[in-house]
């Protein structure tokens, strides 16, 4: 129990450094000359990995010019709930019910990440590429994070294949894999009118497996699991509300 609890710990003394350093414009190379804390081992803390010493965290906290308190002090852990899966899985329309029910905010972390780029997300991947992508979807998740102590957030079907931005989802939130057959989230996908990213219906049904191939062991790492296969989004609300109870 003791290593969970220090484990907790580290995690939120590093949201505090990134969510400062965002907020601060300030490099972690900056912080680190400041404070004296060489730059491999702050990245080290930010990433929850990291011990520090009382005068080491005293040398951070006043180049950040904060009190050493206000890194220290403990949280509750944050009660935020995560839906991950494919795209046609029910992310946005059964996070949206549940956060109703809940009584929380409910987040979409696309829509965050076009935020982070001023830009459409379709117009992120042709602008910038798929690393810089990459890199505005962890600073949302990582604003989201910082931001809410209770949420749903829907997250998109390939954040599972970025370890770093996955390994802080599975940390903060209770994550829970929404699953179907490659036929229904084929027959949502074209119900929404948006094929991206499929080249065409002839190959998408194909695209569809192979991605939940490749993907399935990455979002079985979840918590929980709910088919949403030939099910009513009331008959899968329940579902998810029961097992998250």
């Amino acid at each position: 129990m003791a290593a969970i609890l220090e484990s907790d710990f580290l995690i939120q003394l590093g949201e505090r450094v990134r969510a400062w350093r965002a907020e601060h414009a300030t490099t972690r190379k900056a912080l680190a000359a400041a404070s004296g804390v060489s730059e491999r081992f702050l990245a080290q803390l930010e990433s929850g990995q990291g011990n520090i010493s009382v005068l080491r965290l005293r040398a951070l906290a006043q180049a950040m010019r904060v009190p050493l308190e206000s890194l220290v002090r403990e949280t509750q852990k944050k009660e935020l709930v995560a839906l991950i899966g494919l795209r046609g899985a029910g992310k946005s329309t059964l996070g949206a019910r549940l956060a109703e029910a809940l009584k929380a905010p409910f987040v979409e972390l696309d829509k965050e990440v076009e935020k982070e780029a001023g830009a459409a997300l379709g117009e992120v991947f042709a602008l910038y590429g798929q690393d810089a992508f990459r890199r505005f979807e962890r600073r949302a998740l990582e604003r989201v994070l910082a931001q809410h102590e209770r949420a749903v957030i829907a997250v998109g079907g390939s954040l599972v294949t970025d370890r770093g931005s996955y390994d802080l989802l599975l940390n903060r939130c209770r994550c829970v894999w929404l699953k179907t057959s490659a036929q229904e989230h084929m027959a949502r996908v074209i119900a929404q009118g948006d094929m991206r990213p499929f080249k065409g219906r002839s190959a998408a049904l194909d695209e569809i497996r192979k991605l939940l191939e490749d993907r399935d062991p990455l979002y079985a790492s979840a918590a929980y699991t709910i088919d949403t296969s030939g099910k009513t989004v009331k008959q899968s609300l329940t579902e998810l509300r029961k097992a998250l109870a």
